[in-house]
Order: structure tokens, then sequence, then C-alpha cells
């Protein structure tokens, strides 16, 4: 490929490998279970960690452990029932143990603290308490299903499960274990505002392996390591209390393959073209996001607003599309973030609708993947432009479906850091943010195929596939 003038190096990621085969009993430890009781009986859940790991698990045998919801359901489930792939261990959670480790602790504190916005924070001692009473509960968990053997490997993901490797580390000196982060990790500065800060990087600290998307979380993960517990560090390996830790960027993809053959689908092309006529105009521009406040929904509607102040001759011609999955309604920033974007809209249709013409089209509501594949297919561009997200598939899945739509990106992404060929954009810059709307639906033809031909060939190569096969690896020599 020739290399346009508008791409800039990429920074180092894991050399991509052949999937080996691995001799080895993997543990998966995640906030929840991969697979779901439906009219029909159980199937596994759709989402990138259940499809990268389940066919490792399908291969070589394992154990997911995740934790019990719904009273009732056994802790032990093999899956399929009649002839087993894998167990599914649940940890069961009473109503008090799910508010102070989920919705208190991970989605109160951990969350808004690792995307900087700390004027979410709820610093409430209870919460820490469950916290470390459930990870207890799941390293228990994880022990009494595992032996100790040497082709055992333990795999923990995300902000859920920060004490738990120190807790399995305590039982078991010499076990394999790794952890991998799917948030961002913030900031030296940021992460001490944590009264706990020093305590959960001591659990981290019992991995072998610590994987983040990007280098610029390995560097604040091992700044935070070396000032707030003054560890050893040399290059990307840290030294703590008689362990080493390595830490590592291993950006992880989608399933790709999965997702250009629905692309391919006839079908989605006759949805994509139906849509088109619904819509009216001549150019879309779709949003596709949790409803959450590190999404930057409200901000990218206040920049829409400003694009239609600015460019007249765009009224009736160009139709925004935002569908707003919900998300922890529970939560009550969450149920605020959800009145002031229903504002907002209200008030740009408001002042710009006409009889023939619609200017936001907001569905708060849950599409399938297959739906929203035909809005990837119809879109002229999509803007995806969170606060700030530890890497955002939404990007992938967009920039694999569509065949000719420009991709508007958050620069306080991880993706943002492996897609330059993106229109990226700062968040917070409204008048930057209408600017590009502009330049995407303006943008030549030979410049879009370049810039896509581009990220197309990178988000195939971050193949949730490998992902999972260069963590586990990387994993493997740490052992």
């Amino acid at each position: 490929m020739t290399t346009p003038t508008f791409r800039r190096p990429t920074p180092p990621s894991p050399t991509l490998s052949p999937r080996p085969h691995r001799p080895l009993n993997l543990t998966v430890v995640a906030n929840r279970v991969p697979i779901r009781e439906t009219d029909e009986g159980w199937e596994t859940s759709v989402g990138g960690l259940t499809t990268a790991l389940l066919p490792v698990l399908e291969e070589q045998g394992g154990t997911w452990v995740g934790m019990g919801e719904n009273p009732g359901l056994p802790e032990r489930q093999n899956y399929p029932a009649d002839d087993p792939d894998f167990l599914v261990r649940r940890v069961p959670l009473s109503t008090d143990e799910l508010d102070g480790y989920y919705y208190g602790m991970a989605n109160q504190i951990l969350w808004p603290l690792s995307h900087y916005l700390t004027q979410h924070l709820n610093l409430e001692d209870q919460f820490i308490e469950t916290y470390r009473h459930v990870n207890e509960r799941f390293a228990a968990a994880v022990l009494e299903e595992t032996n100790g053997g040497k082709d055992e490997v333990i795999w923990l993901q995300d902000y859920h499960q920060m004490l738990s490797p120190g807790y399995i580390r305590a039982e078991r000196p010499d076990a394999t274990i790794g952890h991998f982060w799917h948030i961002p990790w913030p900031a030296m500065e940021v992460f001490r505002i944590l009264p706990w800060s020093r305590e959960l990087l001591r659990g981290m600290l019992g991995c072998d392996l610590i994987g983040f998307h990007v280098e610029e979380y390995v560097g604040n993960f091992i700044e935070s390591a070396e000032v707030l517990l003054g560890a050893d560090v040399e290059g990307n390996t840290i030294r703590y209390q008689g362990h080493e830790t390595r830490v590592e960027a291993h950006p992880i993809g989608i399933d790709v393959e999965r997702f250009k053959m629905m692309a391919r689908d006839p079908s989605i092309e006759e949805k994509a073209e139906k849509f088109r006529e619904r819509m009216g105009t001549e150019n879309i521009v779709i949003g596709i996001d949790r409803l959450d406040y590190t999404k930057g929904i409200r901000s990218r509607m206040l920049a829409f607003e400003k694009f239609l102040e600015e460019n007249p001759e765009y009224h009736g011609d160009v139709s925004f599309f935002q569908i707003a999955t919900p998300s922890r309604t529970e939560l009550e920033s969450y149920q605020k973030i959800r009145q002031e974007v229903d504002e907002v809209v209200g008030r740009i249709n408001g002042r710009f609708a006409r009889s023939n013409w619609v200017p936001v089209n907001y569905r708060y509501r849950t599409y399938t993947q297959y739906e929203l594949c035909a809005f990837y297919r119809a879109a002229d561009a999509a803007l995806i432009t969170p606060l700030r997200d530890g890497m955002n598939v939404v990007t992938q899945e967009f920039v694999t479906a569509t065949q000719d739509g420009v991709l508007i990106l958050s620069e306080l992404t991880g993706a943002a850091y492996l897609l330059p060929e993106a229109l990226q954009v700062n968040p917070y810059d409204l008048r930057g943010l209408a600017d590009s709307i502009r330049t995407a639906l303006e943008m030549p033809t030979d410049e879009k195929k370049d810039r896509l031909r581009g990220l197309k060939q990178t988000i195939e190569e971050l193949d949730v596939h490998n992902w999972a096969d260069n963590f586990l690896t990387a994993l493997g020599r740490q052992r």
C-alpha cells in the first residue's frame, strides 16, 4: 500500500503469530459468565471476550469463573451439558454484594477514575470493603477449581478483579497468572487519588503478566507502581516483594471474519438501502454507544448543533442517527446523562426540523450486531467521540462493515493510537468536532479510499483471536 501523507507511525505492538496449540488448562476469571439461558435452552453470549476465549476453552478445556446474579442457577455447570467443553463456575452474589462490588466500587469509583471523570467519584468505604470480600470469593473459587498443576494458566479480566491476583498468589506462589485491563489506566497523579491505590496495585502485582491496550496505559501503570509502591522497574518489568510482573500492550480487536461475512450479506445491503430511504437525506452521520457519561454523546450533539448553525446549506441534506444503548440504569449519574441528552436532542430538533426533515434521529434502545451492521453500511460517516475510552470496538466494527464511510474518532481513545487514518478530534472541542463533520462529508473519494484501506488493514491485524493468542503466548513465556 502506498503510504498516504496523513499517516503517522503507530506505536509498536506485539508481533502477530500463527495460532499455536497450547497444551494448557485455562481458567478465565471475568465479571460475567459466557453463557445465558434462553427459551430454547442455554447458549453462549455475544461479546468480544466470549468470542476470543471460548475457542481456547472448547479446544483444550478449562473453567470460566464469573459472578452469579440470578439465584437458583447452579454454582458449577458443564457446558454444553451433553458433551462438555468447559466448566462454568458461578460466584453467587447477594444484592448487597452486587451493590457494593459492581454498582459501587466498579462503577462509581474505578470506572470514573480510570476515565478521568473524577466528578463522578463516590468514595464510599463500604464499596472497597465489599470489593475485597467479593474478590476473595472469586479467588477462593479459582483455587477450588485448580490444583496448581504446571499446565494451568489463570487469566483475570478487567477492573472488577484487582485484588484477586494477590489473593491467589498468596496461596499458589508458583501459579501462572495474567490480567488484562480493558479500560484506560489513568496517569499516576490521577490513580493516586484513590485512598486504596497502593492496596489495589499490590493486588495487581500478584500477576506474571498484565496487559493493556496501548503503551500509554502501560507507562501509566509502571509509573504508578514505581512511585506509589517504590517498586523496582527495568524496562517493562516490575519487581516488587520478590516477584516479577511483566507489563505489555496487547490491543484488542473484533472477530473480523465474522463481521466481514455479516457485512457482505445481501440482506444487510438491502436493510442499509431502506434505512437511507427512511432518513430521506443525501448524507447520514451515525453514532453508536452505550448511554454512558464517558462516551461524549451530549458533547457530540452540541457539536452537531454548531455544525447546523454554521452550515445552513446542509439543512435538510444531512441526518444524524444516534443510538444510545441503555446502561447501568440503576445509577443516578446515568439517569442524569439520559435526561441531558434528551433535552439537547429536543432543542436541536425544535430549532432546525422541517416538515420533511428531522436533523437528529435518537434511539434509546438495544440493537443486535446484525442490525448495527446495516447502519454501518448505510452511513457516510461515523462520529465516535468518547471523552475517554480504553479502545472502542465500535470503531472497528464500523471500519470493517463500511465500504466508503469516513471515521471521525476521538483522540482520547486507545483506538486513536492505532488508527491514524481516522479524522482525529478532541471530543471537548465543539468547533473542531463541527468542522470534522463537514470535512468528512466533503472528503474527496480518493482520500476516503486511502484512509479506509489503511484502517481496514490495521483492524485485520487486531483481530480478537490474534489478541487472545498473543497474550496467552506472552504469558506462557513468563512461566
